[in-house]
């Protein structure tokens, strides 16, 4: 059976969510984790932080390191993979999930074409794409001095379609796509694997926060399953991308939504 067991992996926006589930899911098979999120302190709207995070993961059996890193500032990523090298002698993995949310405004503002700004643009764009080219930008460059590594960006169901109200996130999964079939293109020379996963509604506490009734009535007719996925299911998804089990998969968008694309 695949294992992860002694393996390193880099991941961005893991205190909670997704990112967390993920990381426990490595942790349980015996990797060592990098943690490198903003959240280095408490947010009172959403639980965890890169501190919590990193004591689940140990509990769950893997070694971690928490960084408090923006991903938007390329010093910041640079150092994060730097240290993550210099403690754990490499990067074998790495997930970029850091991302703005567009109905929570994280970074940016939802709403119509007409009334987007410049800045509206760079408060997502910041976040969903330059995070994301900045993170592999150095993360290719210990993989490629390796010889090896694998590779898995977070897109979204709207990283291959539109959306009204959401025109900038969906510009920016698609800008994050694309990313990931050039970097697969450019890293195969070197034995790197590059993917992304695309989820529908995941039930995370973001999810929980920001969704209303209605908006979780909307999606409970439109996805054919009936239901928003959960944590757990996301991760198992990018941990098949992560390992040797999908050793001939590159440049591929993984979409994990419960058959909403369908639609």
């Amino acid at each position: 059976m695949t294992t992860l067991a002694g393996k390193t992996l880099f991941i961005t926006g893991a205190s909670r969510g997704i990112g967390l589930a993920i990381a426990l899911r490595a942790a349980r098979d015996g990797a060592n984790i990098v943690i490198a999120a903003k959240s280095g302190v408490p947010n009172p709207k959403l639980p965890g932080t890169i501190h919590t995070a990193a004591a689940e993961i140990e509990a769950a059996g893997g070694k971690a390191l928490a960084l408090q890193v923006d991903i938007r500032e390329e010093d910041q990523v640079r150092d994060a993979v730097a240290k993550a090298v210099e403690r754990f002698g490499g990067i074998d993995i790495c997930v970029n999930n850091a991302s703005a949310i567009w109905l929570a405004g994280t970074e940016g503002t939802p709403g119509p074409i007409t009334e987007q700004t410049a800045e509206s643009y760079a408060g997502t764009f910041d976040t969903n794409v330059l995070g994301v080219l900045l993170s592999m930008k150095h993360e290719l460059r210990v993989m490629q001095a390796q010889g090896s590594g694998s590779i898995v960006n977070l897109s979204s169901t709207m990283g291959h379609r539109g959306a009204p109200g959401a025109s900038l996130y969906t510009a920016s999964k698609h800008a994050v796509e694309g990313l990931t079939k050039s970097a697969a293109l450019e890293g195969a020379a070197f034995g790197i694997r590059v993917n992304a996963v695309a989820p529908g509604p995941v039930e995370t506490a973001m999810a929980k926060a920001v969704h209303t009734p209605e908006i979780r009535a909307d999606y409970h007719d439109a996805i054919p399953l009936n239901r928003y996925g959960l944590e757990e299911e996301l991760a198992e998804a990018i941990f098949f991308l992560c390992s040797d089990r999908a050793s001939y998969i590159t440049g591929q968008i993984l979409v994990v939504d419960g058959g909403l694309a369908m639609r």
